[in-house]
């Protein structure tokens, strides 16, 4: 970790060193902004803990998350930004300078850009987290191309799982829908255009309750509603969708204005209702998680840091 001298106030904290937040801070250091990212480490976000990535413009062939984070840090780093090694644990956003407090020190600044991600959930299916990114993934369009022609499950009851089944059956030869209530939680355009897609077959009221296989995903047991008896089914791959990704603002204590689902609320250019403090990535439970969309978001945040810091009017272009 950084030595820290208590009295810097830097230009902007940015809470969070994922796509999202490391973007921001390559837009806001080209800016000849002081920028300092706080960050838990490189795997402890969801793109950190990604086996492959294939699909992340300029970069060719497969990528192991960590190893993209680390040339995502490394041209942030050759900017200006630095990089702190601490946990959030709380601020103050309305000081001024704002206050951002970790175990590790007290962190000043002008703005602030929280890129923090989500809580995955709690309760794991067994074998889930053994199996991540050996068969089990929480991203069909990430993930889809490595498994044509397989057969695959898909855990949820949503709209996105449902979405998520239809795109998988572009790729895969079979498609289970796994709800684990009596009917999905869709709207029933997309229910309909599901059940008339002959590679998807939906299992309402069944529960996963083991996803199996030595090195790789081999199989699924499961459970039906009304029914104690495991179900043994063989296949290549699940696409987890099932409730979480609760955002990480526990630390904000309420600063800022939420969605009832606990997603911080933003405008156009990811500025809260508190002037100076900015929210990117997935604390915005957005519907598409990508490692691009997320550095969407901290290359949009950044230059608006860089608008408002300075009073400009446009956001400005920069295409060098």
């Amino acid at each position: 970790m950084s030595e820290q001298n208590p009295e810097t106030i830097y230009d902007v904290v940015i809470i969070g060193g994922g796509p999202a937040g490391s973007t921001a801070g390559i837009y806001t250091a080209r800016a000849n902004l002081s920028t300092l990212i706080l960050d838990k480490g490189l795997t402890t976000g969801a793109l950190g803990i990604t086996s492959k990535i294939a699909n992340f413009p300029g970069i060719p062939g497969e990528i192991a998350g960590a190893d993209l984070l680390r040339t995502i840090r490394k041209q942030a780093e050759s900017f200006g930004v630095n990089y702190v090694n601490d946990k959030t644990i709380g601020a103050d956003l309305s000081s001024d300078p704002k206050l951002v407090f970790g175990n590790f020190g007290v962190y000043s600044a002008r703005a602030v850009v929280i890129a923090t991600g989500s809580l995955g959930r709690s309760n794991l299916i067994k074998g889930e987290a053994e199996l991540l990114g050996r068969g089990v993934s929480y991203c069909a369009v990430c993930d889809a191309a490595f498994f044509k022609q397989a057969v695959v499950a898909v855990a949820g009851k949503s709209d996105e799982a449902v979405e998520e089944a239809l795109y998988l059956s572009r790729f895969a030869s079979k498609v289970y829908l796994f709800c684990p209530a009596p009917e999905l939680l869709a709207p029933a355009e997309l229910v309909r255009e599901m059940r008339a897609n002959p590679k998807i077959e939906l299992l309402t009221s069944a529960t996963l309750r083991e996803i199996y296989g030595k090195d790789r995903v081999e199989g699924v047991r499961y459970v039906q509603r009304g029914s104690e008896t495991e179900q043994d089914l063989p296949l290549n791959g699940v696409f987890v969708y099932l409730q979480g990704g609760v955002p990480i603002t526990d630390f904000l204590q309420g600063q800022l204005e939420t969605s009832p689902s606990g997603c911080l609320m933003v405008d156009r250019e990811f500025q809260t209702q508190t002037p100076g403090v900015f929210a990117i990535g997935d604390v915005l439970c957005q519907h598409i998680k990508q490692a691009v969309i997320a550095a969407s978001d901290g290359a949009t945040a950044g230059i608006a840091v860089e608008k408002y810091l300075r009073g400009r009017s446009d956001m400005g272009v920069d295409w060098k």
